[in-house]
């Protein structure tokens, strides 16, 4: 089961807040990733009936502070943090492991619309991880960045192989260049759905984002750095992976002042 936010997207949590656990979920067309090749990205996990359960990606970007999809947290329920995971079914002896202290969601973020933006949250940890070859901090992107059409990129998760497809334990990655946003915004593409703050990418038909790839990044090599441009957000609801509809991703350079505010206050 998923939840439905519009007719027309849904939002890639592996388990929304109306949901009842369904497993593991994973990115469509991809490949496994080589172990560690993304040593920023975590598995944001929450508790039900005794175990912990992954429900979305996201991204470390301070010691003891994780950036994620506003919907992936904005219910009641215990979330801890995975880092320097590969295999999310095993122990591998190079995950570390906090409990989440304080979610801070976009005070903008409205639960009923998806598509109106705002999609994102910081999550402070209980501790700061130690870096080390198995965990790293994401670099952000220069404020107001705005990526050309085709700029090769790659959505990162543990999210699902197909549409209400096969589960996979692994990280998995996925080439999703960019959709300019005067092309997604077209009547062939999102139209009006789509906003100026969030990035398209994708839109194939073949690879995309899907349900558990959820606040996990859009990973775009800039000067030779690998920069977190996007937060995974939504899909079309008739599937994750339909022509012309390209996963949509909330624009990360659209909110550096906000981000910055809440770390330094919090």
């Amino acid at each position: 089961m998923l939840r439905l936010l519009l007719l027309a997207t849904l939002a890639l949590c592996g388990r929304c807040s109306e949901q009842l656990p369904d497993g593991v979920q994973r990115v469509v067309g991809g490949s496994q990733a080589q172990a560690h090749a993304w040593p920023s990205q975590i598995s944001l996990q929450y508790y039900y009936s005794g175990s912990w359960y992954h429900t979305c990606g996201g991204s470390l970007i301070r010691q003891n502070w994780v950036m994620t999809a506003a919907h992936c947290v904005d219910s009641n329920l215990s979330f801890r943090v995975v880092a320097g995971d590969h295999n999310i079914d095993q122990s591998e002896g190079t995950e570390q492991i906090f409990t989440v202290s304080k979610i801070i969601i976009h005070p903008s973020w409205n639960s009923n619309n998806v598509a109106a933006g705002y999609d994102i949250a910081l999550l402070r940890l209980s501790g700061s991880v130690t870096l080390n070859s198995y965990v790293q901090l994401a670099v952000l992107p220069q404020a107001g960045t705005v990526l050309a059409n085709n700029y090769p990129c790659y959505i990162t998760g543990w999210g699902l192989t197909r549409t209400n497809g096969q589960l996979s334990s692994v990280l998995l990655q996925a080439y999703l260049p960019v959709v300019s946003y005067q092309t997604c915004s077209s009547s062939s593409y999102w139209g009006s759905t789509v906003k100026s703050t969030m990035v398209c990418a994708g839109g194939d038909g073949v690879r995309s984002g899907c349900q558990g790839d959820s606040g996990g990044p859009l990973n775009c090599a800039v000067n030779g750095v690998y920069q977190v441009h996007g937060i995974t957000s939504f899909v079309s609801s008739l599937g994750c992976n339909v022509l012309r509809k390209p996963t949509v991703f909330t624009r990360v350079s659209a909110y550096n002042s906000w981000i910055n505010s809440v770390i330094a206050q919090n």
